[in-house]
């Protein structure tokens, strides 16, 4: 008889890297995210989230504010920490200010929405 080996492939886990980048092991890329949720009508957030814990987030906010003639805030959240709130959409301005300012690289950022 000939003994055949037959691999079986097991199913795809989309949310299988998600896991590991929250492990917090050597090695692992910490990311920025950059949202944007939909208020009412044309309005919107753009959240800044996963900067590193030592930074300063008032200075960047009020950097932020600044440059790109925005209001905004520094929110606490339970799981995520502290987020950074800007009012519009800001996402590209708000990567291209991170990665201009030396805070995070370009491809430390992840941009998501629409």
């Amino acid at each position: 008889m000939v003994d055949i080996e037959v691999q079986i492939p097991s199913a795809f886990d989309p949310f299988a890297d998600v896991d590991q980048d929250s492990g917090g092991g050597a090695g692992v890329k910490e990311y920025v995210h950059i949202r944007i949720q939909q208020r009412n009508g044309r309005k919107s957030l753009t959240t800044v989230q996963g900067l590193k814990k030592e930074l300063s987030y008032e200075k960047i906010l009020k950097d932020l504010k600044k440059e790109f003639c925005c209001n905004g805030t520094v929110v606490q959240d339970k799981e995520l920490g502290k987020v950074i709130q800007l009012q519009g959409d800001q996402r590209k301005n708000v990567s291209a200010f991170l990665t201009r300012a030396g805070i995070v690289k370009k491809d430390q950022i992840k941009i998501h929405g629409f």
